[in-house]
């Protein structure tokens, strides 16, 4: 229920308010118009620097995003160096395969050490139970020495960077003899 206090308040709202002219000193009005342009000078200066500072960080992000992976591509570069020269004395018919072997053994080893240096591990899977997150499931077969469910040969080898998956391991796992 309304009131009669209420009821006055809404009548003026609802009717236009007259403009009223005020007197000021000539002096005090300057001040006040010369207040009003410094403040808006203040606001479109810092509009502007708020602009371009959001402008510098898009830069900015754009420029990380670019080259975050350059110390990783580098690093890949020295592996891939490493490559073609097994594979270049390969080509020039070096009869040393046991050489041959423990350089691409090297390489792999210096390969893992790059993969474990920007956080990327290997998912441990023989001889543990399937996890739909980790394991990608391409045979099951059927045993009585595991229990169902165990992962029993790993086709692929999964990764984690940073604990996400990165690639999910592809697995046989243990299903019970019917």
């Amino acid at each position: 229920m309304k009131t009669d206090k209420d009821e006055k308040v809404e009548k003026e709202k609802k009717t236009p308010k007259k403009e009223k002219t005020i007197k000021v000193k000539e002096s005090e009005y300057q001040k006040i118009v010369d207040e009003l342009a410094e403040y808006k000078d203040k606001y479109v200066r810092l509009f502007a620097e708020f602009d371009n500072a959001r402008k510098r960080m898009d830069r900015e992000k754009q420029d990380f995003i670019k080259f975050a992976n350059e110390g990783v591509m580098s690093d890949l570069l020295e592996v891939l160096d490493n490559l073609e020269r097994s594979v270049q004395a390969a080509s020039e018919k070096h009869e040393d395969y046991e050489g041959f072997i423990k350089g691409i053994e090297l390489i792999m080893a210096q390969f893992y050490e790059l993969l474990k240096k920007n956080g990327v591990e290997p998912i441990e899977t023989t001889s543990k139970k399937f996890d739909p997150n980790c394991h990608e499931v391409l045979l099951q077969a059927e045993t009585d020495e595991v229990e169902e469910g165990t992962v029993m040969e790993e086709f692929q080898k999964g990764y984690l960077l940073g604990g996400k998956v990165l690639r999910t391991a592809k697995v046989k796992i243990a299903k019970k003899k019917e």
